[in-house]
This record gives C-alpha cells, sequence and structure tokens, in this order.
C-alpha cells in the first residue's frame, strides 16, 4: 500500500523551485506555532485562567466589602501578601456536572450575615452587570445570604463549598446547563460547555464567617481571537515579514548561486569550461561548491585535452608501422618475380612493424590500467621488501643496484605497483646506458620519500616534464614506446603518490612519494628493513 502511494505521489508530484520549497516549508514551521495553541488549547487555557483570575480579583473586593459591613466588630486582617495565581488547566482538571439547585434546610442564616448581606447587596449587584458573574454570598453554614429569596436555601454540600468553609479558596469547573452549540466551529473549543466556579472563604479571626460564590463562562476560543483580532493579525504579519526577508536571504544565499551554477554547468556541457566566481552572498556550502565544481571543470579540460594529445599521439604512432607494413604488402603484390632475399627482407620489415604495434598496443592497454587503477583503502606495504625484489632480479645482469634504506613505515599502495613503478626507473636507467643505480629513502610524518638515482647521460632540463607525457622517448629506434613513466605516474596516482624527475649536472634523479598507510589514524608501524 505504500508503494502504491509513493507511485502516485511521485505521478502528481509537482516540479517545484528550491525557494519555493524553502518558503513553504518556513511557513509551515511559523505555522506550527498558531496551529499548536489551538489544537492544543494553549491559548484557550489562557483565556479560561484570565476569567478564573478577573473571579479572584472581584471575590477579593467582595470578601474585603462583606469584613467592612459586617456589624459586629471583627479583628483586623493580617497585613502579610497573599496573592492567589490561577490554578486551572484544561487538560489536567475535571470537568464536573452542572451546578445542582440549592437545598432547603432546617436553620436560618445567621442575623449578622443577613444584615451584612443587605448592605453588600447593591455593590454586588453593580458588579455582576459589568462582570457578569454570578455572585453569592453564603453564610458560616453554607446558607444562601445574598442571591436568593430564602434565607433557608443551602450549598452546603458542594465540595467546593465545603472547602471554603473549611478556609480553602477553591476553583472548579462545571457543565453549562443551558449551553447550545452556536456556530459550526463550536466543538473545537472546549471551554464553550463549561462555567468556572470559585469560592473564597470570609476569614476574621482565623474563623470563617462567610463564603464568596462566583461563577462566570469563560470566553470562547473563536471569540477570543476575534477580540484579540488586531494583534494576531500584527503577530501574522510580523511573522510573514519575516519569512519573506528569510526568503529572500535564502534566495540570495541558495536558490540564485544555485541557479548561475546550474547554467554554468550547461556551458560545460557545451565545451565552454569556464565557472563564475561564487556570489559574495552564496553560503559556505554554495562557495565550496562552486570552488569544487571550477576545480572539476579544470581537471575535465586538462583530461579533454590529454584526450585530444592522446589520440593525436595515438595515431601518429600507429601511423608509422602501419604504413610500413602496407608497403611491404603492395611492394610484394607489385613485384611477384621478387628475388627471395629481397622478399624476406621486406616480410621482415612488416613482421618487425607488426610486432612494435602489438608492443604499442599492449603498452596502451597497461596504460588504460594503469589511469583506471583504484589501490585499495588498506593498502599497506613494505616498501624496503618490494625494492629489495627489484634489486635482486637485476643482481648479475651486468647492472649494479645499490639500496640504502633506513627504517621506514609501511606505505598505502600494494607492493605490486611499487614493484612496477621502481623496475620501470631502473631498466630505463640500465637501457639509458648507466652503469648502476642508488635506490635511498627519507620519510616525514606523513609520507615516505623513495629516490632512485643512476649515473647515466640523465634527462635535459626542457624535457623533465615532458618524459611523463605518453610516446614521448629518446629510443624510438630501439622500440622504446615512451609509455613507460606515463603508466608509472599513472599507477602512483591512482594511490594518492607523485613522481617528478629532479634536474642534475649527471645522471638522473627520480623521487617517488607515496603517502604512509594509516597516517591519519595514528603513528604509523616502523617495519625494519
Amino acid at each position: 500500500m505504500i508503494g502504491a502511494l509513493k507511485g502516485i505521489a511521485k505521478r502528481h508530484w509537482p516540479a517545484l523551485r528550491l525557494r519555493t520549497i524553502l518558503f513553504l516549508s518556513l511557513l509551515f514551521v511559523a505555522a506550527l506555532p498558531g496551529v499548536g495553541a489551538v489544537f492544543l488549547r494553549v491559548y484557550e487555557n489562557t483565556l479560561v485562567q484570565q476569567t478564573e483570575a478577573e473571579l479572584i480579583a472581584q471575590g477579593a473586593v467582595l470578601a474585603g466589602a462583606w469584613r467592612a459591613d459586617w456589624p459586629a466588630p471583627l479583628p483586623p486582617p493580617p497585613d502579610t501578601l497573599e496573592p492567589q495565581p490561577p490554578t486551572i488547566d484544561l487538560n489536567a482538571m475535571p470537568v464536573l456536572p452542572a451546578q445542582p439547585d440549592t437545598e432547603a434546610t432546617t436553620g436560618v442564616a445567621a442575623a449578622e450575615a443577613r444584615a451584612a448581606a443587605v448592605k453588600l447587596a447593591p455593590v454586588a449587584r453593580e458588579a455582576s452587570r459589568t462582570t457578569l458573574a454570578a455572585t453569592r454570598i453564603l453564610d458560616a453554614q453554607g446558607i444562601v445570604v445574598l442571591g436568593a429569596e430564602d434565607f433557608r436555601r443551602s450549598y452546603a454540600r458542594l465540595p467546593e463549598v465545603r472547602a471554603a468553609l473549611a478556609g480553602r479558596t477553591t476553583t472548579v469547573l462545571r457543565r453549562r446547563a443551558d449551553y447550545e452549540p452556536r456556530y459550526a466551529l463550536e466543538w473545537l473549543s472546549r471551554a464553550s460547555s463549561i462555567r468556572v466556579h470559585y469560592t473564597r472563604p470570609v476569614l476574621a479571626g482565623g474563623r470563617v464567617i462567610g463564603v464568596v460564590m462566583l461563577s462566570r463562562s469563560p470566553r470562547g476560543l473563536f471569540v477570543g481571537i476575534y477580540q484579540d483580532r488586531g494583534k494576531i493579525a500584527v503577530g501574522v504579519a510580523l511573522i510573514f515579514l519575516t519569512l519573506v526577508a528569510l526568503a529572500g536571504l535564502i534566495s540570495r544565499g541558495i536558490a540564485r548561486p544555485i541557479d548561475a551554477l546550474a547554467e554554468a554547468t550547461d556551458n560545460v556541457a557545451r565545451g565552454r569550461l569556464t565557472v563564475p566566481e561564487p556570489p559574495p552572498t552564496a553560503a559556505v556550502e554554495i562557495r565550496s561548491l562552486y570552488v569544487n565544481f571550477a576545480a572539476m571543470a579544470e581537471r575535465i579540460e586538462r583530461r579533454s585535452r590529454y584526450l585530444r594529445d592522446f589520440a593525436a599521439a595515438v595515431s601518429h604512432e600507429l601511423k608509422t608501422p602501419i604504413a610500413g607494413i602496407r608497403g611491404a604488402l603492395e611492394l610484394i603484390e607489385e613485384h611477384p618475380g621478387m628475388r627471395p632475399e629481397e622478399r624476406a627482407r621486406f616480410l621482415a620489415n612488416a613482421r618487425a612493424d607488426a610486432d612494435r604495434l602489438s608492443h604499442l598496443l599492449r603498452r596502451l592497454l597497461d596504460l588504460a590500467r594503469a589511469d583506471m587503477a583504484a589501490a585499495p583503502e588498506d593498502a599497506a606495504s613494505d616498501l624496503t621488501e618490494a625494492v629489495l625484489k627489484v634489486a635482486d632480479a637485476h643482481r648479475g645482469a651486468g647492472f649494479a643496484v645499490n639500496v640504502d634504506l633506513p627504517a621506514l613505515p609501511r606505505v598505502g599502495a600494494p607492493a605490486e605497483l611499487i614493484e612496477t613503478v621502481v623496475e620501470t626507473l631502473v631498466e630505463n636507467s640500465r637501457q639509458a646506458g648507466a652503469d648502476a643505480a642508488c635506490i635511498s629513502a627519507t620519510s616525514d610524518a606523513t609520507r615516505v620519500r623513495l629516490s632512485v638515482a643512476d649515473d647515466g647521460p640523465g634527462v635535459p632540463s626542457a624535457d623533465l616534464e615532458r618524459i611523463f607525457e605518453p610516446f614521448h622517448t629518446s629510443r624510438r629506434a630501439e622500440g622504446g614506446s615512451g609509455l613507460g613513466l606515463a603508466i608509472a605516474r599513472s599507477l602512483l596516482d591512482a594511490c594518492g603518490g607523485t613522481i617528478r624527475s629532479v634536474r642534475m649536472e649527471k645522471g638522473a634523479l627520480f623521487e617517488i612519494c607515496l603517502p604512509i598507510a594509516g597516517w591519519e589514524g595514528g603513528p604509523p608501524k616502523v617495519v625494519e628493513g
């Protein structure tokens, strides 16, 4: 089922620009607090607590007025501050049933309480006209002395009244008996169907002389939103302006630079290998992308140039033996009566050209493999052992290979690769006319430098770098292909190594740099050689 839904989404997913996706994401994140305030009822809980706070304030005033209107002298109230913060939590507080009617009682309200209620009645009526709160005053027995016509009715059985008669201020939530929904979305508001009931004891000398009983319906969620529409509109406008500013910043920092880079990519595909400088407003990652793309374009250009030159060189190198073979075949075909020794000479020339052509193709295959070679990441070889194998192979062949190597760490290259490169250098020295070669090495914290020097004619200064180009050779007449050093450089590139020819007054000197195996993960392991 999930796969089917993914397929439908992919088929109907619109093509969106990056700035549109980012703006919609920011808009969604900005809307989350508002959505949370509605669906988590944070705002509604605040509205109900505001109602409770208003009832607390009204109850404190009425309690003070009740004490002042008491006909008998009362002890003065304490001077200590006793603030009462709102305690309602819509998510945790239970909602009790609607408030029941008063119950008849055999007792009669105290005369002092009735007298105080008569004086307090105008104040209570005036307050109720403004706050819309239902006000009742009870005596110390829970009998109503204000808010009912009969002084024999009691609320003493209500839990909030019992708490107040015990000296504790209490707020409870009860359902509205007359509640009827008035609009479609009112079901989202929990506060629409409840009423806040607040009871406050009136204390005198530590004893309860009465209870102030107030109740009022809180503002509904949508009523509160409508009444605070101005503030909410200002907040929405500020959020929207902030989103516009952030979208502009994102556009200049991400979207526009990516568009410019996409245009540069198209230019590279068309052959114009030019990458513009990263915009100054671009993000750091985008600037790094520009730099990496410029380096990639440069490598592509260098590779393309290399392939063009390589193709031209291959064409030139293959043209000569092919032309020789073709010429020999044409001569033999045009002169059927050619003497056997002449025929043999032309066939020998054709065979030699075919051998040269076969040799070139093998070396080209070796070069292609070297260009595509990739050394294993965990390669770790003993450089000394690999060098000694090459030296032993030339022992007794009339060419001396002297090895002077200290204790060296393992290098991050396969042993076969090292042997191939060193064998190429030693064989080149021998073929160039040198009598001996000397191999030495040094190392630091990250790399090993291997030097191969000989006493031959050396490398001309103009050719110190050209000798690594394919088909560059001074021994073409002896069958040299000019691919040995190019293959060696490609093999070393595959493992992060380098090779260069150092200028010498006498003889040739090649310096090879190889990375130490695992040097990033800790100190290298030194082996004795």
